[in-house]
């Protein structure tokens, strides 16, 4: 019978655990580095390759109830409707002049172009003032969530988004990203393309695995 002499046991273990820890830091390092200077610290590499300006951290939106335009389904809007999907929002005027119509039909082009992928999308229009012509708004933006945000309650969720304008939101003509976690995280100059909102939104959902 041959024996197994039990420093060489020990010995083969001992090495197979270094390899393992070995193993294991090549993948887990790498991973944890990217993460800290991802989340943990203001670098950005420089070839990131997002379109629009990047709200850095994410601000999370509260969730309120506010009254919808005239004629909507219902009065008003559940407390987490800018949740579970990803929302693309512009914030003006309820008169909706002309920048604010290209940038409700630039949405809805981006959201269209998604084609299999729209679903997960929503648009929504925070106006103050009277809102809105109706009989367009139906005909030109079937699905568009059209919310009031006169009242004080509206005044912390407007917030964030005067923030990332660097200014009033409700002046600057921007769209806005927020993800289906309720973050807003990213914004759009008014005269930016609609091709910079589609080549993000086509990568966020393809990377994301919520909304």
């Amino acid at each position: 019978m041959t024996r197994t002499d039990p420093g060489n046991d020990a010995a083969a273990q001992s090495r197979g655990r270094r390899m393992l820890l070995l193993l294991a830091a090549l993948f887990l390092v790498p991973l944890a580095v990217s993460f800290w200077l991802y989340y943990g610290s203001a670098w950005r590499p420089s070839g990131t390759v997002e379109r629009g300006q990047l709200v850095s951290p994410a601000v999370p939106l509260p969730e309120v109830v506010l009254p919808l335009a005239p004629g909507a389904a219902s009065p008003a809007t559940a407390p987490g409707f800018l949740k579970d999907k990803w929302t693309v929002v512009f914030v003006g005027d309820g008169a909706c002049d002309a920048r604010c119509r290209k940038a409700l039909v630039d949405s809805r082009q981006v959201r269209l172009a998604l084609d299999k992928d729209m679903d997960r999308v929503q648009r929504v229009f925070l106006f103050r003032g009277e809102c809105c012509e109706n009989g367009w708004l139906e005909a030109e933006h079937p699905g568009l969530l059209a919310v009031r945000v006169d009242g004080p309650e509206a005044a912390a969720l407007l917030s964030p988004f005067d923030a990332a304008a660097g200014g009033q939101a409700m002046l600057s003509g921007r769209l806005y990203l927020v993800d289906p976690l309720g973050n807003l995280m990213m914004s759009y100059a008014p005269d930016a393309p609609a091709q910079d909102l589609l080549k993000d939104l086509e990568r966020l959902l393809k990377l994301s695995h919520i909304g």
